[in-house]
């Protein structure tokens, strides 16, 4: 199978070596907000910690998938139970 970007015969508007990572994050954001990917599958997929895919997802102004799992953890933790 070919990469994806040998299938386009025009580059994106970006230098050829971050073209790559550049679709990446497109794509991990697309799908994260569509609902199709985690947000750990798709941290993963854009090369990201977890706090930087945080801060993208309101710089991008995409909603956060906040599971009732996350809240249980984050108050667990804020209390001091973790």
């Amino acid at each position: 199978m070919r990469p994806i970007l040998s299938r386009y015969s025009q580059p994106i508007n970006a230098p050829r070596n971050d073209e790559e990572q550049i679709l990446k994050l497109e794509l991990a954001f697309a799908l994260y907000q569509r609902g199709m990917l985690a947000m750990g599958p798709a941290r993963r997929l854009a090369g990201i910690s977890k706090r930087e895919f945080i801060e993208e997802l309101g710089k991008r102004k995409i909603e956060r998938h906040y599971t009732i799992e996350e809240f249980k953890e984050d108050l667990a933790f804020a209390k001091g139970g973790l």
